[in-house]
This record gives structure tokens, sequence and C-alpha cells, in this order.
């Protein structure tokens, strides 16, 4: 099978080649991409490659973040700022895989993978979007809800408001750590007034086919505390919500058994 390889320099240019060839599929970091072509997957006809530096921009500052599609999780892991991030980006493959690996890449990985794109839905997110359409930004509990039917759309970038300090977690479990598979990962954005949760977003990773919001344990959290009685109601109906799949890495009914375990470690600041 022979794949075309096409290189532009601006990104508006590669949205519109992906907009406009049915087997094209953009090269951010091709940890998805290239086993595809290795697969000789009949879908991928043309590779399209931007060399746009702004799809590797990282833009830090005291209120907002926003993070360039083409970033990868090494380049995470190298900002001091973003030190909220790195213990998800530190579980996302061995060394050679976080130099390749990217954001925007890891906003398509279907489940047990997604670990950031698990991270980016509890921060609340928004996905920046270019394709033949013109530019665009979406929430992204819309963009992953939608992902797989959105046609060759090319992810840009994403933003996000600056948690306050100590106010996000993450957890992920696998059976080889650091950096197995997810058999769930759990991301947390917690923000307190007055000593009790206001606004608390939670989700989970390998618990749906594609990173999902844990509404019901949220409720459960509004306006109580993060003690063992605070958050007794959210674990309670932790997997409230969640339909994991059988895989070679776990079963749906072990990812619900153990999840409300994890939920609650994770809430009390207790570590997996």
């Amino acid at each position: 099978m022979t794949v075309a390889v096409k290189t532009f320099g601006r990104i508006g240019e590669a949205a519109a080649a992906l907009s406009a060839e049915r087997g094209a599929r953009f090269f951010g970091g091709g940890t998805i991409l290239m086993r595809m072509v290795n697969e000789a997957d009949p879908d991928v006809a043309t590779i399209v490659r931007s060399t746009d530096p702004a799809l590797a921009r990282l833009a830090v500052s005291s209120g907002r973040i926003e993070l360039g599609a083409g970033a990868t999780m090494a380049a995470i892991l190298a900002e001091r700022d973003l030190a909220f991030l790195h213990p998800v980006a530190r579980t996302i493959g061995g060394p050679a895989i976080r130099e390749a690996a990217t954001i925007g890449g890891n906003l398509f990985a279907h489940s047990p993978y997604g670990d950031f794109a698990t991270a980016l839905l509890a921060l609340d997110a928004i996905v920046a979007i270019a394709g033949g359409f013109g530019q665009r930004e979406q929430p992204i509990e819309e963009f992953l809800a939608g992902r797989d039917r959105g046609g060759r759309q090319l992810v840009t970038g994403v933003s996000f408001r600056r948690p306050a300090a100590d106010s996000f977690r993450f957890v992920k479990v696998a059976r080889i750590r650091p950096k197995g598979v997810a058999v769930l990962s759990i991301a947390a954005q917690l923000p307190l007034a007055s000593g009790r949760i206001s606004g608390a977003r939670i989700a989970y990773g390998a618990m749906d086919r594609a990173p999902v919001r844990a509404k019901a344990a949220e409720r459960a959290l509004e306006g109580r505390t993060l003690d063992a009685a605070g958050v007794a109601p959210a674990v309670a109906v932790a997997a409230e919500g969640a339909a994991p799949v059988d895989d070679a890495i776990a079963s749906a009914w072990w990812r619900r058994e153990i999840l409300p375990v994890h939920l609650r470690r994770l809430l009390l600041g207790a570590g997996a």
C-alpha cells in the first residue's frame, strides 16, 4: 500500500488538505497513526503534516493556559508552570513515547488510552478546531462525545482556566507502573469555597469508550468537605453512568468494583 505524505507550513493549509481528501489523516506524534500505517489500514491514503510552530505552543499565565495540539508529553514535563499536569504526562508510555505523543493525538485515543484527555475533561478545556468550515471552538465534553463522527477535523489546541493551587488531582491504575495501559484513570478538579467543595469536575478514563464525566459523584460532592464523611455520598454513586468495556487489560466488572476504592483515595488525597 502506497501512502502519500503532504507537508504544509500553515495550520490552515493542513486543515484544508485534511478536509478535502477522504483518506487523509493528520500526523502529530504518530503514536496512533503509524500503527495504522504499519497495519496497512485502508482508511489511510495520505498523511498530512504541518510545521506551523503554533501547534507546539505552550502559553501559561496566572489565569489561563493554552496548549498547542502538537505539544508533546515531554514538553509538558519540561514546563515548570505545568507541574500539576506532570503526574498525567508521566504516566503516558516511556520516555521515547512521551517525546512523540501529543496532546492532540491523545484526544483521539480510544479506551483504555487517553489519560491526558481525561485530565483535560476534568479541567473543562475548550478544544480549538480547524477544517473546511474555518476555525471554531468546542467544549471538550462535546468534542469527545462526537469525535468519531466529526469528520476530518484538525485539532489545533486546547485552553482552560488555570486550576487553583492543589485543586487538581489525578490517578492512573495500571498493572504495570508507571507506564502501563490504564485499568482506569480518574482526574478531578476540586475547588473549595470556605472549606467546602464548590463546582467539582470529575472525569474517568477507561470507564467508557471515551473519557466521561462522573456527574453523579460531582453532584454528591457539592457543598461537602473532603473528609471520609464528606466524600462518602460521592463514593456510593461512583460508577453511576459509567459503561466500561471488557478488554485484555481488565473486565468491565473489575473496573466497576475498584472504581469506588480509587475515587475515595483520590478525594481524600491518599494516592493510588
